[in-house]
Protein backbone atom coordinates (compact mmCIF):
# COMPACT_ATOMS: atom_id res chain seq x y z
CA UNK A 1 0.00 0.00 0.00
CA UNK A 2 1.34 3.51 -0.81
CA UNK A 3 1.51 6.37 1.59
CA UNK A 4 -1.91 8.18 0.75
CA UNK A 5 0.52 11.54 1.71
CA UNK A 6 2.54 10.76 -1.24
CA UNK A 7 -0.22 10.75 -3.71
CA UNK A 8 -1.12 14.31 -5.45
CA UNK A 9 -4.74 14.40 -7.55
CA UNK A 10 -4.43 16.06 -10.81
CA UNK A 11 -7.74 16.74 -12.62
CA UNK A 12 -8.48 16.45 -15.91
CA UNK A 13 -10.89 19.44 -17.50
CA UNK A 14 -13.42 18.31 -20.13
CA UNK A 15 -11.90 20.47 -22.24
CA UNK A 16 -8.48 19.18 -21.72
CA UNK A 17 -9.81 15.63 -22.35
CA UNK A 18 -11.48 17.21 -25.47
CA UNK A 19 -8.11 18.14 -27.23
CA UNK A 20 -7.02 14.65 -26.29
CA UNK A 21 -9.74 12.98 -28.47
CA UNK A 22 -9.20 15.12 -31.20
CA UNK A 23 -5.17 14.72 -30.69
CA UNK A 24 -5.77 10.81 -31.01
CA UNK A 25 -8.56 11.58 -33.83
CA UNK A 26 -5.61 12.82 -35.82
CA UNK A 27 -2.87 10.95 -35.03
CA UNK A 28 -4.89 8.08 -36.12
CA UNK A 29 -6.22 9.99 -39.17
CA UNK A 30 -2.31 10.35 -40.22
CA UNK A 31 -1.52 7.14 -39.66
CA UNK A 32 -3.54 6.01 -42.25
CA UNK A 33 -4.29 2.62 -40.66
CA UNK A 34 -8.11 2.62 -40.03
CA UNK A 35 -9.65 0.11 -37.68
CA UNK A 36 -13.50 -1.46 -37.84
CA UNK A 37 -14.17 -1.01 -34.66
CA UNK A 38 -12.90 1.53 -31.33
CA UNK A 39 -12.68 -1.30 -28.46
CA UNK A 40 -13.04 0.57 -24.87
CA UNK A 41 -11.49 -0.88 -22.22
CA UNK A 42 -13.62 -0.53 -18.52
CA UNK A 43 -13.09 1.10 -16.68
CA UNK A 44 -11.08 4.37 -17.81
CA UNK A 45 -11.11 3.88 -21.53
CA UNK A 46 -14.86 3.41 -21.95
CA UNK A 47 -15.38 7.53 -22.04
CA UNK A 48 -12.97 7.67 -24.10
CA UNK A 49 -13.63 4.88 -26.62
CA UNK A 50 -17.28 6.14 -26.84
CA UNK A 51 -15.85 9.95 -27.53
CA UNK A 52 -13.64 8.42 -30.19
CA UNK A 53 -15.98 6.30 -31.34
CA UNK A 54 -18.29 9.77 -32.42
CA UNK A 55 -15.30 11.81 -33.30
CA UNK A 56 -14.11 8.92 -36.19
CA UNK A 57 -17.62 7.91 -36.99
CA UNK A 58 -16.56 4.59 -35.93
CA UNK A 59 -18.44 1.64 -34.34
CA UNK A 60 -17.67 1.43 -30.36
CA UNK A 61 -16.94 -2.28 -29.02
CA UNK A 62 -16.82 -2.33 -24.89
CA UNK A 63 -14.25 -5.13 -22.80
CA UNK A 64 -15.04 -4.65 -19.03
CA UNK A 65 -11.25 -5.83 -18.10
CA UNK A 66 -11.97 -4.08 -14.35
CA UNK A 67 -14.68 -6.37 -13.43
CA UNK A 68 -12.90 -9.06 -13.82
CA UNK A 69 -15.80 -11.42 -15.14
CA UNK A 70 -15.19 -13.47 -18.17
CA UNK A 71 -17.74 -13.06 -20.04
CA UNK A 72 -17.12 -9.42 -20.44
CA UNK A 73 -13.76 -9.33 -20.42
CA UNK A 74 -11.83 -12.82 -21.96
CA UNK A 75 -14.25 -14.00 -23.15
CA UNK A 76 -14.78 -11.35 -25.62
CA UNK A 77 -11.12 -10.94 -26.15
CA UNK A 78 -10.82 -14.13 -27.19
CA UNK A 79 -13.61 -13.50 -29.95
CA UNK A 80 -11.99 -10.13 -31.28
CA UNK A 81 -9.00 -12.31 -31.45
CA UNK A 82 -10.26 -14.26 -33.71
CA UNK A 83 -11.84 -11.49 -35.78
CA UNK A 84 -8.81 -10.01 -36.31
CA UNK A 85 -7.00 -12.88 -37.06
CA UNK A 86 -9.47 -13.03 -39.75
CA UNK A 87 -8.37 -9.49 -40.85
CA UNK A 88 -11.16 -6.95 -38.73
CA UNK A 89 -8.63 -4.57 -37.14
CA UNK A 90 -9.33 -2.96 -33.67
CA UNK A 91 -8.08 0.45 -31.63
CA UNK A 92 -8.09 -0.64 -28.32
CA UNK A 93 -8.88 2.83 -26.23
CA UNK A 94 -7.62 3.28 -22.71
CA UNK A 95 -7.19 6.38 -20.46
CA UNK A 96 -3.65 6.08 -19.13
CA UNK A 97 -1.13 3.23 -19.85
CA UNK A 98 0.57 2.91 -16.13
CA UNK A 99 2.39 -0.03 -15.43
CA UNK A 100 1.50 -1.24 -18.66
CA UNK A 101 -0.62 -4.57 -16.96
CA UNK A 102 -3.48 -3.74 -18.60
CA UNK A 103 -2.04 -3.12 -21.97
CA UNK A 104 -0.11 -6.57 -21.40
CA UNK A 105 -3.02 -8.72 -20.43
CA UNK A 106 -4.86 -7.33 -23.53
CA UNK A 107 -1.94 -8.37 -25.88
CA UNK A 108 -1.43 -11.61 -24.32
CA UNK A 109 -5.25 -12.32 -24.71
CA UNK A 110 -5.49 -10.40 -28.30
CA UNK A 111 -1.97 -9.72 -30.02
CA UNK A 112 -0.41 -12.98 -29.16
CA UNK A 113 -2.69 -14.97 -30.88
CA UNK A 114 -1.40 -14.04 -34.30
CA UNK A 115 -3.11 -10.81 -34.98
CA UNK A 116 -1.03 -7.57 -34.21
CA UNK A 117 -1.37 -6.24 -37.33
CA UNK A 118 -4.89 -5.52 -37.07
CA UNK A 119 -4.64 -4.11 -33.64
CA UNK A 120 -3.32 -0.81 -32.31
CA UNK A 121 -3.60 0.80 -28.77
CA UNK A 122 -4.25 4.25 -27.67
CA UNK A 123 -4.33 6.16 -24.76
CA UNK A 124 -5.43 9.92 -23.36
CA UNK A 125 -2.10 9.27 -21.07
CA UNK A 126 1.50 7.39 -22.06
CA UNK A 127 3.74 6.62 -19.04
CA UNK A 128 6.99 6.66 -20.67
CA UNK A 129 8.25 4.38 -18.38
CA UNK A 130 5.88 1.85 -18.31
CA UNK A 131 6.84 -1.78 -19.65
CA UNK A 132 4.10 -1.44 -22.73
CA UNK A 133 4.02 1.07 -25.99
CA UNK A 134 0.94 2.58 -27.21
CA UNK A 135 0.69 3.19 -30.88
CA UNK A 136 -1.26 6.91 -30.37
CA UNK A 137 -1.44 9.30 -27.26
CA UNK A 138 -1.98 12.54 -26.37
CA UNK A 139 0.34 13.01 -23.73
CA UNK A 140 3.05 11.68 -22.02
CA UNK A 141 4.36 11.50 -18.68
CA UNK A 142 7.24 9.44 -17.01
CA UNK A 143 6.01 7.40 -13.47
CA UNK A 144 9.79 7.81 -12.40
CA UNK A 145 8.93 11.58 -11.65
CA UNK A 146 5.18 12.10 -11.79
CA UNK A 147 3.80 10.69 -9.26
CA UNK A 148 0.07 12.62 -9.48
CA UNK A 149 -2.85 10.26 -9.78
CA UNK A 150 -5.27 11.83 -12.67
CA UNK A 151 -8.76 12.76 -12.39
CA UNK A 152 -9.95 12.30 -15.29
CA UNK A 153 -13.66 14.17 -15.88
CA UNK A 154 -15.97 10.79 -15.79
CA UNK A 155 -14.25 9.95 -12.09
CA UNK A 156 -14.56 13.77 -10.89
CA UNK A 157 -17.87 12.49 -8.88
CA UNK A 158 -16.21 9.90 -6.83
CA UNK A 159 -15.34 10.50 -3.52
CA UNK A 160 -11.61 11.68 -2.44
CA UNK A 161 -11.78 8.22 -0.80
CA UNK A 162 -12.59 6.09 -3.67
CA UNK A 163 -9.53 8.22 -5.69
CA UNK A 164 -7.19 6.92 -2.91
CA UNK A 165 -8.62 3.78 -3.07
CA UNK A 166 -7.64 3.36 -7.11
CA UNK A 167 -4.42 5.26 -6.80
CA UNK A 168 -3.16 2.69 -3.99
CA UNK A 169 -4.79 -0.33 -5.37
CA UNK A 170 -1.69 -1.26 -7.85
CA UNK A 171 1.85 0.66 -6.68
CA UNK A 172 2.90 -0.36 -10.14
CA UNK A 173 0.90 2.54 -11.25
CA UNK A 174 2.14 5.51 -9.90
CA UNK A 175 5.85 3.79 -9.96
CA UNK A 176 5.28 3.61 -5.78
CA UNK A 177 6.08 -0.16 -5.30
CA UNK A 178 9.13 -0.87 -3.12
CA UNK A 179 12.01 -1.56 -5.83
CA UNK A 180 14.21 -4.89 -5.13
Amino acid sequence: MTDSNAIQFKRISYERFLEDIESIAQQLEASRWRPDFIVGIGRGGLVPGTYLSHRTGLPLLSVDHSSKVHEFAEALLVHIAGCANRGERYLFVDDINDSGKTLSYLRSVVVDQGSADNVRFAVLIDNASSRERVDFSAQTIDRSTEKDWFIFPWGAVATRDAWLEDAQEDPDRLGLAPQI
